[in-house]
């Protein structure tokens, strides 16, 4: 490094230094890590091969890490992908999945955190934005507040959303929409000053940010870790992983880790940085950038067996060095000083006075139907997918007729077959498309303590239940009315509230998988096979049900396509008569003409339905209540993942 770049350096650190002076004479807070380790257990081989998918390995993802950082300071945490740098920031905020694996002790202001407290102390902004599309940066944050804040007055929020926007320059992009890949809205970088803002809502003292400057171009990333520090230096700590940064970033941060495979190669400032490599051998080449530099020299070449030994081995030797280093006894001597400080600073939570359950489901609701009221095509499509499967049967089918002879029977049970299977897969497609981007954003938001999963579930399923109502009312009237089914205006309701369970059945049956199922294309082929099972074994309109195996027949009772099917059939085929024309074969005349009244239809194929009618009625609806059940039992258990 040249001379200058020295200056620089030990002008920043004495800048460091002075805004922990700043603090009023107060003791600064601190986070202390020490010996912190974590380990996975993994399969060994492909799934398909049982004798190796059987055994499992243990791989170390981090390895007795330590290091100590106090309120006022911005600590950089460099490496290679796969040194361990995400799995350090969620074993610092408690978001480990397998604790059972985590040894160590995390320290806040020289305390151990209970594991529910975590949350309540550490500012987490994650990799990847979890952002609502058609809010605009204004309402996003607004509805953020609203979450954390109880007793605060409408203006009161306003004020702070402002305050916050201010303090990120945010406030000329206030009504602009976040934004996707596919609706233009705001930068990238604007982005993530969206996400650090909602954090700052909570008036955190410590932030941890996983990979804040990916996917942004040099100038955007500089600026964003520039704001970073400046929110550092007003008594907070932030602490961020970041890959590949730019020289010029260099003299920001007031402590730099290097991790490679798990293990801390160094901590400490930029100045002991340069000392201690060049101590080992390894100084900074003039214009090099020194974070490239010194990431490389502590990387592993994976490339070959002797590349990765020789690499390793030299990792290995500067891991020596650190923890003999003066450095690192300088690190432990001020962990174990905080810990038996006699006067600590009060534990930082954060500033957040949570509504009750029942005004978050509520707020959730207001967000959830104003973010989706935006998406106009989506909102077309909600309402007239129904529509437009219900003109496609009608041309097929153009007026249902009485003549036993041209396919009366016929017509109308295929009618029922297509109103019992595809009123639920259009409830399907709704659920896949619109419910993942809201899942996301609870499981960060959950994380972050403002409300449970289940919440949003709850939120979602208020949210859909009028455009269901709507859209199966659009269906129901034209389909029923132009293809001529039994004129009569409660056998219309009949197969309207019939239709609007089935919808509603298949979104719930969706919203429940994907309370277990991670991946929405997984989800969209299990229903769709789930469904057609349903319809095969349950409706029997394919093969009658008592017919079928025993074992069939007793799955049948578990598919809700049992119930609907048999009250559409009653519904249409009692009390109807038909008449029998012509027909080219006096045989199959005959055998047409054996049906000439509807409800000998129902007890050749359906015997007892007419009996069941109510019965069935009522257990297909009992299906909403169970199913949403289950499905927020399955959203409690993601709780805890």
């Amino acid at each position: 490094m040249s001379g200058r770049a020295s200056r620089t350096l030990e002008k920043n650190d004495s800048i460091g230094h002075a805004g922990k002076e700043m603090a009023g004479g107060q003791l600064p807070n601190s986070i202390s890590v020490q010996g912190v380790s974590y380990t996975i257990r993994e399969r060994v081989g492909p799934w398909w091969n049982s004798s190796l998918y059987c055994k499992k390995w243990t791989r170390q993802i981090l390895k007795d890490v330590s290091f100590h950082i106090e309120s006022g300071q911005i600590m950089g945490i460099l490496g290679n992908s796969g040194s361990g740098k995400t799995t350090l920031l969620d074993a610092i905020s408690g978001r480990l999945g397998h604790k059972d694996n985590f040894f160590g002790e995390v320290y806040v202001n020289g305390r151990q955190l209970k594991r529910e407290q975590f949350r309540d102390c550490f500012s987490y902004v994650p990799q990847n934005d979890t952002l609502l599309t058609f809010l605009t940066v204004q309402e996003s944050l607004t509805y953020t507040a609203l979450l954390t804040l109880k007793k605060c007055s409408n203006s009161s929020i306003k004020k702070k959303v402002d305050a916050v926007m201010t303090e990120l320059s945010l406030s000329h992009i206030a009504d602009k929409i976040i934004g996707s890949r596919n609706v233009v809205g705001i930068s990238g970088g604007e982005r993530r000053r969206v996400s650090v803002a909602a954090q700052l809502l909570q008036d955190p003292k410590v932030m941890l940010l996983d990979e804040p400057t990916t996917g942004l171009d040099c100038l955007t990333a500089n600026q964003l870790v520039l704001l970073l520090s400046e929110l550092a230096h007003r008594d907070r700590i932030v602490i961020l992983t970041i890959h590949q940064p730019r020289s010029e970033l260099f003299k920001l941060f007031d402590k730099i880790a290097i991790m490679s495979f798990g293990e801390m190669v160094f901590c400490g400032n930029p100045m002991e940085m340069i000392s201690f490599f060049s101590d080992c051998g390894y100084s900074c080449p003039e214009q090099s950038n020194p974070f490239d530099f010194y990431v490389d020299l502590t990387s592993v070449d994976t490339r070959s067996k002797e590349h990765e030994l020789e690499t390793y081995s030299r990792v290995q030797e500067f891991v020596s060095a650190y923890r003999n280093s003066e450095i690192f006894s300088k690190v432990l001597a001020a962990i174990e000083n905080t810990k038996y400080m006699k006067e600590l600073p009060p534990i930082p939570f954060k500033n957040k006075d949570s509504p009750s359950g029942f005004d978050q489901i509520l707020i959730l609701l207001r967000r959830t139907t104003r973010n989706l009221s935006r998406d106009k095509i989506g909102i077309i499509m909600r309402l007239l997918q129904n529509l437009l499967f219900g003109l496609f049967v009608a041309v097929f089918l153009l007026r249902l007729r009485n003549d036993l002879a041209q396919g009366a029977v016929q017509d109308r049970v295929g009618l029922i077959y297509q109103c019992v299977s595809a009123p639920p897969y259009t409830g399907m497609l709704n659920a896949v498309t619109l419910f993942p981007p809201l899942r996301a954003i609870s499981d960060q938001e959950s994380k972050d303590g403002l409300y449970k999963k289940w919440q949003m579930l709850v939120a979602y399923i208020v949210h859909f239940l009028p455009f269901s109502i709507i859209s199966v009312a659009i269906f129901s009237t034209f389909m029923y009315w132009t293809v001529g089914l039994y004129p009569d205006a409660s056998r219309f309701g009949i197969f309207f509230a019939v239709v609007l369970a089935s919808h509603m059945i298949g979104e719930l049956i969706t919203l429940l998988i994907l309370g277990m199922v991670q991946d929405p294309n997984i989800v969209q082929s299990g229903i769709v096979l789930l469904n057609s099972a349903g319809v095969i074994v349950g409706t029997g309109l394919v093969r009658t049900i008592e017919e079928m195996p025993k074992p069939l027949k007793l799955l049948s009772f578990l598919t809700f396509q049992r119930y609907s099917s048999e009250v559409l059939v009653v519904n249409e085929f009692y009390g109807l008569n038909f008449t029998c024309g012509k027909s080219n074969s006096s045989t199959a005349n005959n055998a047409a003409c054996d049906l000439s009244q509807g409800i000998r239809f129902i007890e050749e194929n359906y015997p007892g339905a007419l009996s069941r009618f109510t019965a069935d009625f009522l257990i297909l609806y009992a299906f909403i209540p169970v199913l949403a059940i289950i499905a927020i039992l399955c959203f409690k258990l993601r709780e805890n993942y």
